[in-house]
């Protein structure tokens, strides 16, 4: 048995007003394929035209390793050039990613190579993130922090992206005061006999291309696995519907330091109870 996942639906390109009417506001994703082939970026963005701009940048890496007490919040686990991580990339496969990493801080003239699209949402400039995986290497399911909506423009290679919205939370064996679920689950082969209840979850998945557009709605919880090597950006919207609001709002201003404050006093103790949680209080929940 596998995962109930809707295809999620194409369209060559959009103009703002559908993509409010028929997106935005029922909060439904969709792929947009051919908005950005004016984009110089579109023809110039590359793993090898990373590496020539950006060879020297010492950038932060993240992989799969279980979340641990000694982590801080959002804490690389590793360190290495560009040119030195490009070359790891097309060599061999790595779980080695690159996450949230800020072009418009480290590589100004990046800008120059795409423009802020109008898609009757005010994008936050000043938060344009690349992430880069290599072959098989995925990102946990989760959420992010402030519950933004979120433009993901694919570049080089392909990548399998799955989403769910909040409603789903009950299937997903979410773990307690945090934005992820299990990471032992692997949800683009899960086994649900161990996961029972991810049978009842309903979601949507998507496969990214080159130049590909992907709209995440306010709060989805995503997964992403890099079929090949490649790197996406993404632009976000600030949640407009009151109950995301206060959602973000508690996360950055209470979940995040309660959880953080846990870790130090209980240490590991504190993962195993949340992992363990995770699992209670969903089979409850079927019950």
């Amino acid at each position: 048995m596998k995962l109930n996942l809707q295809d999620i639906p194409r369209v060559k390109t959009i103009k703002k007003e559908d993509f409010i009417t028929n997106y935005f506001k029922p909060q439904q994703p969709v792929v947009i394929e051919g908005f950005i082939k004016d984009w110089p970026a579109y023809k110039k963005w590359s793993l090898d035209y990373m590496k020539d701009i950006a060879g020297d940048k010492v950038v932060p890496l993240y992989d799969d390793r279980p979340v641990s007490h000694e982590d801080g919040f959002n804490e690389p686990h590793a360190e290495m050039k560009m040119s030195e991580y490009v070359d790891l990339l097309k060599s061999e496969p790595t779980k080695y990613r690159i996450f949230l990493w800020n072009i418009l801080k480290e590589i100004p003239q990046l800008q120059k190579d795409y423009t802020f699209p109008d898609f009757g949402l005010k994008l936050m400039k000043t938060l344009p993130m690349l992430f880069f995986g290599g072959t098989n290497s995925h990102t946990f399911m989760h959420y992010d922090i402030d519950l933004a909506n979120i433009f993901h423009f694919h570049f080089e290679g392909e990548k399998q992206c799955i989403l769910f919205d909040q409603s789903q939370n009950k299937y997903l064996y979410k773990i307690p005061h945090s934005l992820i679920v299990r990471e032992d689950i692997d949800f683009s082969n899960p086994d649900l006999k161990k996961w029972p209840a991810l049978q009842y979850a309903k979601g949507w998945q998507c496969e990214l291309n080159h130049g590909d557009i992907l709209y995440m709605p306010e709060g989805y919880w995503h997964y992403m696995k890099y079929s090949s090597p490649g790197f996406s950006m993404s632009l976000r919207a600030i949640a407009r519907h009151p109950k995301n609001l206060g959602k973000a709002f508690y996360n950055v201003l209470i979940m995040r330091h309660f959880d953080a404050m846990m870790r130090k006093f209980k240490g590991q103790d504190w993962i195993n109870w949340k992992n363990d949680q995770a699992i209670t209080r969903t089979h409850k929940g079927l019950k």
